[in-house]
């Protein structure tokens, strides 16, 4: 049994999160971070900065965009696909995510039938995406006819939206792929004809798929227990977890551990037993975003750090407590508050509403200094380096140490 203290714990999985160093903001930096991360998920929210693209900041500092498009859409180094949520994955792990696409919607939920049924009832429609996309490539959703028979019927935003809702279900089948995008608008080609030439070809058995996403789940998260590993990477796709994780014990690949303070079983990959001696604290400072790897796994976060983090965009203004797009503050290995801005692309300026801390933080000139500095690097790489604070957004303890 390997045992960690609460502390090394935190250090490990910042280490592993590839958030305790800068790392050179290149073509080649961003292909090293995301081999860490192995999914990075993507979201339309662009309040401070898309999710990605801070994803990616928190690690390499401003970088170029165009280097992550070209990843992208060029190289095709990245391939869109619902991963961890809807998200950016290596092309490499593509026979990861085959036994998904081909085992979407075989099982009994309700969930399951009703998208099967609907699929059946609207097939012609189903069938002339497909020969429409045998044609061109880079469609978009209104370049198709909606040949459907019965609506989509939802509570949510795409009720009534039959051809996004086919296109969305025959992506999740790897049947169609986002081949690019004009703003937030997606465009779509066929699965087999956009991927590059390199991609792999072959089929996993289930069972070796998922010893191989575990254990990339383990090494992003760096120790972990089941829920855990569950809940990241290919998310809520790990059937028969149990004996995969006693197989890989078994072979010397995994490790029972301990978190000293912390309930549950914990496990850590061989790989990072090197690592456990050497985990200095971490001296740097970075926002994160809201969906950012680290803190995607809300009930991980509270453990580990004692941070309740929860996002604000969904509640109305009047009783938002951080604000509507709020990025935590990480300090050294602690999570020590949360910026509350928003990039005001009109005027050419980060917004700075308010800086909350933990109530546990004391001011100090270290964490000041270390929170002034994030902040210009965001406005370098946001507002061209422009950053303004509303008058009240300093709490006046730290009045002093930050500006």
């Amino acid at each position: 049994m390997i045992e960690l203290s609460l502390e090394q714990a935190r250090r490990l999985a910042i280490r592993k999160q590839r958030l305790h160093e800068t790392i050179k903001p290149t073509k080649a930096g961003i292909k090293d971070v995301a081999r860490s991360l192995r999914v990075i998920q993507i979201d339309p929210i662009n309040a401070v900065e898309r999710t990605q693209n801070l994803v990616l900041w928190s690690r390499l500092g401003p970088y170029n965009r165009k280097h992550f498009e070209q990843l992208q859409w060029t190289d095709k180094f990245f391939f869109p696909y619902w991963a961890h949520a809807a998200s950016m994955v290596l092309t490499e792990d593509l026979p990861l995510q085959r036994w998904r696409m081909k085992h979407q919607w075989i099982e009994t939920s309700a969930w399951d039938r009703r998208i099967k049924v609907w699929m059946e009832e609207n097939k012609r429609l189903r069938n002339q995406i497909l020969r429409d996309l045998k044609k061109n490539d880079d469609l978009k959703a209104r370049d198709f006819r909606d040949h459907s028979v019965s609506e989509w019927m939802s509570e949510g935003w795409n009720s009534g939206q039959n051809v996004a809702r086919m296109l969305d279900f025959l992506w999740v089948m790897g049947k169609v792929t986002i081949s690019g995008r004009d703003g937030l608008e997606r465009k779509w080609s066929l699965t087999e004809r956009w991927m590059p030439d390199w991609a792999p070809k072959e089929s996993l058995p289930v069972r070796k798929a998922v010893e191989i996403s575990t254990q990339h789940s383990l090494r992003a998260l760096g120790v972990a227990t089941a829920q855990h590993i569950k809940a990241h990477y290919t998310r809520g796709a790990y059937p028969d977890l149990p004996e995969v994780l006693a197989g890989l014990i078994k072979n010397g690949l995994v490790h029972p551990a301990n978190v000293v303070g912390l309930p549950g079983k914990w496990f850590i990959h061989a790989d990072d037993l090197k690592l456990i001696d050497k985990l200095d604290e971490p001296t740097g400072t970075t926002f994160l975003s809201p969906f950012d790897n680290l803190i995607a796994d809300r009930k991980r976060t509270e453990l580990m750090w004692d941070f309740n983090y929860r996002i604000e965009i969904y509640v109305p203004k009047a009783k938002r407590v951080y604000g509507y797009y709020a990025l935590p503050i990480l300090h050294g290995d602690r999570l020590v508050g949360r910026l509350d801005s928003r990039t005001d692309r009109a005027e050419g300026v980060l917004r700075v509403n308010a800086i909350h801390f933990e109530p546990t933080v004391k001011p100090t000139k270290k964490i000041g200094a270390g929170v002034s500095a994030a902040l210009q690097r965001l406005a370098d790489f946001v507002s061209d380096g422009n950053s303004e604070l509303a008058p009240t957004a300093v709490p006046k303890a730290w009045r002093a140490a930050i500006h």
